[in-house]
């Protein structure tokens, strides 16, 4: 069994440019040396389970008229716009009706964290929040343990 774990978030990371006071913030790692885009197409490459909870995602929230999809750019790591890359850290994510978030692949210290950063805007976005956690935390951690396996 891999060693994930929830952390700080590196002070190194570009991520801590988005937090403000009241914002969601969460960090998980595991030890591993793979880039943070090797290490961000595994954690998007989701398993069956996170792919069907994406499809009921999709379902619940198109009546709201909340983005499933992201922006269409040319550089995404899974259906996450690349915002910001460099050798250690990559972001992505973009901001939406109820929210904005970013997440971030850093590699440090002879590990590989994946952060998720998200403000919500509205009480819709932080009972979308608070609905979806329990799922995030185990689709975070699910994600570094097969980054550990690579």
């Amino acid at each position: 069994m891999s060693d994930v774990r929830a952390t700080e978030l590196p002070d190194v990371s570009a991520l801590h440019r988005f937090r403000t006071a009241g914002d969601f913030l969460d960090c998980y790692s595991v030890a591993s040396d793979i880039g943070p885009r090797a290490a961000g197409d595994i954690i998007t490459d989701f398993p069956g389970l996170a792919q069907f909870l994406l499809v009921i995602r999709r379902i619940i929230t198109a009546p709201f008229g909340l983005d499933n999809d992201g922006p269409n750019v040319s550089d995404k790591i899974g259906i996450f716009p690349v915002e910001s890359e460099t050798e250690t850290e990559l972001i992505a994510g973009f901001d939406d009706k109820h929210l904005n978030f970013r997440v971030s692949v850093l590699q440090h210290d002879g590990r590989v964290s994946l952060a998720t950063w998200v403000a919500p805007h509205n009480i819709g976005g932080r009972i979308y929040l608070g609905v979806i956690m329990p799922f995030h935390i185990a689709i975070a951690r699910n994600a570094l343990a097969r980054v550990a396996k690579a």
